[in-house]
């Protein structure tokens, strides 16, 4: 048996050799569980529309309410250099969600000038904000009627996106469109839709799905997502009243079949990753008790 001293290195390459192993077992213990764990990176969020009457009198305590209902990330909306968010710039804002744990991904901005007058000065605007705030998608709320009337007028809506899009990638930031439900009104045989799906480059514009406005106008969200795969990396969820079909009610009451529009394998098929909750109407319940509710459904029951 050999009792010599250990040197210094001898004693490093044992301590090396000890740390590895430790390493090795830790790792063997933990990879089983690591195979079979569920990753789920998907975040929900609140379209803060669903607030549009509480944050113009109390948007601090508003956003803090927001966070303290389950939400991680807000989508807002009605964005204005002059206005900012609610009286907020787009910093103080920004800090006000900080401050809060929560983050905004997206956020809906009027084009109207864009589409109708083809300025771009707001749309410049809402790119800095965007930035500042941390965005990275500038979300098209809707599209004038104005410029809607004929295919060709769809034709050259969609050129503009194109264009705008290519305006906010060189910011770093994405374009996106949310719909409502006027998008499958037949015009010259054809859709606004369809033609915004055919005629926009789907590597610079992105579909947020309005999933209660999809199934009002008659459509199948899946059947779009098949259609379509990848290219919806947003969706808004709000239920239908089973009663008045034409408002909406909190997630889990209504007759929208979220479990099987949402399943996994849907989910990542259109790409999804943001599901942003959003509520027009408030029967009979406080809107934050309402909020709340939605987000615990979406969570526990629909797993996003």
């Amino acid at each position: 048996m050999n009792c010599e001293p250990l040197t210094m290195n001898d004693m490093t390459t044992r301590r090396k050799f000890l740390t590895q192993a430790g390493l090795i077992s830790a790792g063997i213990m933990i990879a089983p569980r690591l195979l079979s764990a569920k990753p789920n990176n998907n975040i929900v969020g609140l379209q803060l529309y669903s607030l549009r009457d509480q944050l113009p009198k109390d948007v601090k305590g508003g956003i803090a309410k927001v966070a303290v209902a389950g939400y991680k990330e807000v989508e807002p909306f009605g964005y204005s250099k002059k206005g900012g968010f609610w009286g907020l710039d787009a910093k103080a804002f920004s800090n006000l969600l900080k401050a809060n744990g929560l983050t905004t991904a997206s956020g809906h901005f009027g084009m109207d000038e864009y589409f109708v007058q083809g300025k771009t000065s707001d749309l410049e605007s809402y790119i800095e904000a965007a930035n500042i705030t941390g965005m990275s998608y500038v979300i098209v709320p809707s599209v004038n009627e104005e410029v809607l009337k004929t295919a060709d007028q769809f034709k050259m809506v969609a050129e503009k996106m194109n264009k705008a899009a290519e305006i906010c990638k060189k910011s770093g930031l994405k374009l996106g469109y949310h719909n409502h439900n006027f998008e499958w009104k037949p015009v010259d045989g054809t859709t606004f839709y369809d033609v915004l799906l055919k005629n926009t480059d789907p590597a610079l514009v992105h579909m947020e799905m309005d999933i209660f406005w999809v199934v009002r106008a008659g459509q199948d969200p899946v059947k779009i997502f098949q259609q379509h795969p990848g290219r919806y990396a947003l969706c808004h969820i709000k239920d239908r009243d089973k009663t008045n079909t034409n408002i909406n009610t909190e997630i889990g009451k209504g007759s929208i079949n979220f479990k099987a529009i949402l399943s996994e394998g849907n989910i990542k098929l259109a790409g999804l990753k943001h599901f942003i909750v959003e509520q027009e109407n408030y029967i009979n319940i406080d809107p934050y008790v309402s909020i709340k509710e939605s987000c615990d459904y979406c969570k526990s029951v629909l797993k996003v």
